[in-house]
């Protein structure tokens, strides 16, 4: 549903709609609660029918005069949801856009009576659901409802920090000075403490990262503001909700803390509904891996600086083991090859580095004990110190991990992007530890997304996440696509690893925006191929271009949706989570099949398992994720029912290979031509 809260207002009657939750929800709510406590197996309490709110004439469209319309595929999706939660099964449902999926998992997660966890990608779609979805269902179907929102630490403000810097401040300068004063002003009035709320905060700010309520620096119960922390109201606000909204890095770094027996972030759930499901196994392997960077040397150094300074106990001895710590982190880094890019670190290569820089290694690890020792030197030390000495003793951990272990699950690699390094250990494969950890321990599992099918089939997801045994479906679509939506791919043109592509991909550039007037998105699969397109169309069109890159991805949106005739050049983080509806956006064109590079370690060492367990690499993992990925790229194109546009592929081997079929039958059932002159022809129509 794209209601927005004035929309809500105006269709909404005067007298509220009585419905049946509000009487039947806080009965069951305490009938699950009551009988989850005694741990035996209850009855499901009974309630309305997904029929009666989803239904033609159904509740939802009696509180929604003139801003609802009965949707067959919402309908369907709750009732799916609802019997998954009934019946204790998992439950995966493709629902592309417009399905209204959010209202279709929302109302039957509260109607199960039990805690749920919903898990976004985003934090933008937790604050979507959080300000629009619940605000809605509170006043028309559950006013009794609790829900929390919650987001990883860094995003909340550390009231300690906050009073330690006003007592001793250390500003870089008038801009942020200013901005320290905003920010107390804020902290005076907010409730949540979350830093979404500063609008006039870069999403880079260094002055953030000293005020956060980062773990690193967080000492626990024994801190003065316990009690008033955002950080612990959020905790307390998720123990008495009845749900819970995360996004999936939250989510998985608490799984993975469990598994560790490190504790957990969350509070007990017994239920979890991930939306946009197909970013499940990249989020997984990122937070069941291991990775250390020297940015974390760097934060480490100045986190024990600012808090010996705050504390008044920086002598010259302390102070001289950060610098250290410093010194030796970039005399370690720079010994990794200058080059960018993300490389394989094998056993053999990382004996190899450590034989020729031994010395930088082994400094770098003694430079950290020398912290340690010095903090534990100190009697009566604060929990602050205790707390750095600990980052330093896991660094140290990790550090040793990443060099000297060899498990056979991981992948051991390192990527150096502009002035960072960082080494890391992936899962090759998280399927086991998510089918142990999360399918198995709990009933209710429900994924959904636009992009979970390959071919029509869920059999790459299930595979890739470990979901053995769950209820399925592929909901109809709510767009009319062979109206609203034309594919074009050009046959002449020359194949994507001739020479020749480059230029020819930019004839086809400039004579497609010539056509739509601007109002596209080029999407590419690298930088390099972005960056080169990008100059050989400046001087040919006359249309503003946005180049990802020379903004950040919040700003160059907002030129993109406020500048007419707009076109951005972007790579993949704006193949998703990107919502640009209406004609500002009539084009979406992508240079080639969205296969990932092969030599990525990751996915070498995943097509090497494949092929070791005498698997087709290709057609089981390669073609379906470049598969999602492409839907996923296309998907920005048609948000509502009165939206039109042209997709674009530069790519034919969508027509020569034979692979390219599975594509096609993955696609939903787009108009297609292969001729410039039925791309003028539609976009002419769209003008009538």
């Amino acid at each position: 549903m794209r209601a927005t809260a004035a929309t809500l207002a105006q269709s909404v009657p005067a007298e509220r709609v009585y419905t049946p939750f509000e009487e039947e929800l806080p009965r069951r709510r305490e009938v699950a609660r009551a009988e989850t406590e005694r741990s035996a197996p209850r009855e499901e309490p009974s309630g309305p029918a997904m029929e009666e709110v989803f239904g033609p004439g159904g509740l939802l469209e009696r509180c929604m005069i003139g801003g609802y319309e009965h949707r067959a595929a919402q309908l369907e999706m709750a009732e799916l949801v609802h019997a998954a939660f009934t019946a204790k099964h998992h439950a995966v449902v493709e629902a592309g856009t417009g399905t209204g999926k959010t209202l279709a998992y929302l109302l039957p997660a509260i109607c199960s009576g039990r805690r749920v966890v919903i898990s976004t990608a985003t934090k933008s779609l937790q604050e979507q659901l959080y300000q629009k979805d619940i605000p809605f269902l509170q006043k028309h179907f559950a006013p009794e409802l609790k829900v929390a929102v919650m987001k990883g630490r860094s995003n909340f403000l550390c009231r300690v920090k906050a009073n330690q810097m006003a007592d001793q401040p250390m500003m870089k300068g008038l801009e942020e000075l200013d901005a320290f004063r905003q920010i107390g002003d804020w902290a005076k009035l907010t409730e949540t403490g979350d830093r979404a709320e500063l609008t006039f905060l870069p999403d880079d700010s260094d002055l953030w990262t000293r005020l956060d309520a980062r773990r690193d620096t967080c000492s626990g119960q024994k801190c003065p503001e316990f009690n008033q922390c955002f950080v612990t109201a959020m905790h307390q606000r998720a123990k008495d909700a009845d749900l819970i909204i995360v996004n999936h890095h939250l989510f998985f770094a608490d799984l993975a803390l469990k598994q560790d027996d490190f504790g957990s972030i969350l509070p007990e759930y017994s239920a979890v509904v991930f939306d946009e499901a197909h970013e499940m196994e990249d989020v997984a392997s990122d937070y069941f891996g291991r990775q250390i960077s020297n940015y974390r040397f760097e934060e480490l150094a100045r986190d024990a600086d600012q808090t010996m300074r705050l504390l008044r106990l920086g002598s010259a001895a302390l102070l001289r083991r950060t610098q250290r710590i410093r010194e030796r982190a970039r005399a370690f880094f720079d010994s990794f090859p200058a080059r960018d890019g993300r490389f394989p670190f094998s056993r053999n290569e990382r004996q190899a580095f450590l034989e020729q820089h031994r010395e930088a290694y082994d400094a770098l690890a003694t430079a950290l004990k020398g912290l340690e020792t010095e903090f534990a030197a100190i009697t009566q030390k604060p929990e602050e110190l205790t707390r750095i000495a600990r980052r330093s003793f896991e660094m140290r951990q990790e550090l040793a991990f990443l060099f000297e272990s060899n498990e056979r699950n991981f992948v051991y690699w390192y990527e150096r992007r502009n002035k960072g390094v960082f080494l890391a250990a992936t899962p090759i494969d998280v399927s086991q530890i998510l089918r142990e950890r999360l399918f198995e321990k709990f009933d209710t599992v429900v994924l959904t997304s636009a992009t979970l099918t390959v071919g029509g089939r869920f059999e790459y997801i299930r595979q890739r996440v470990g979901l053995d045994h769950s209820k399925e479906s592929t909901l109809p679509p709510e767009f009319n696509w062979a109206e609203q939506a034309l594919l074009y791919t050009p046959r002449t043109i020359p194949d994507v690893r001739n020479p020749g592509f480059a230029p020819a991909a930019a004839d086809e550039i400039v004579k497609l925006l010539e056509l739509t007037q601007g109002r596209a998105f080029c999407l590419f699969t690298s930088y390099s191929q972005m960056n080169d397109l990008f100059e050989r169309v400046r001087s040919r069109v006359s249309f503003p271009l946005l180049l990802q890159g020379t903004a950040p991805r919040s700003v160059l949106l907002e030129r993109f949706k406020n500048t007419p005739g707009a076109v951005l050049f972007a790579t993949s983080s704006f193949w998703q989570g990107v919502d640009v509806p209406g004609d500002q956006l009539s084009c979406v064109i992508v240079d080639r099949l969205p296969f990932a590079v092969p030599s990525d370690p990751i996915v070498a060492a995943r097509v090497s398992a494949l092929q070791e367990e005498g698997r087709n690499p290709f057609s089981e993992f390669q073609v379906p994720a470049a598969v999602l990925a492409l839907k996923q790229g296309f998907g920005r194109l048609i948000r509502s029912k009165t939206d039109r546009g042209v997709l674009v592929l530069l790519d034919n081997r969508l027509e020569r290979m034979p692979y390219g079929k599975i594509f096609l039958d993955s696609l939903p059932q787009y108009a297609k031509t292969h001729d410039l002159r039925d791309v003028s022809r539609f976009l002419e129509n769209e003008k009538k």
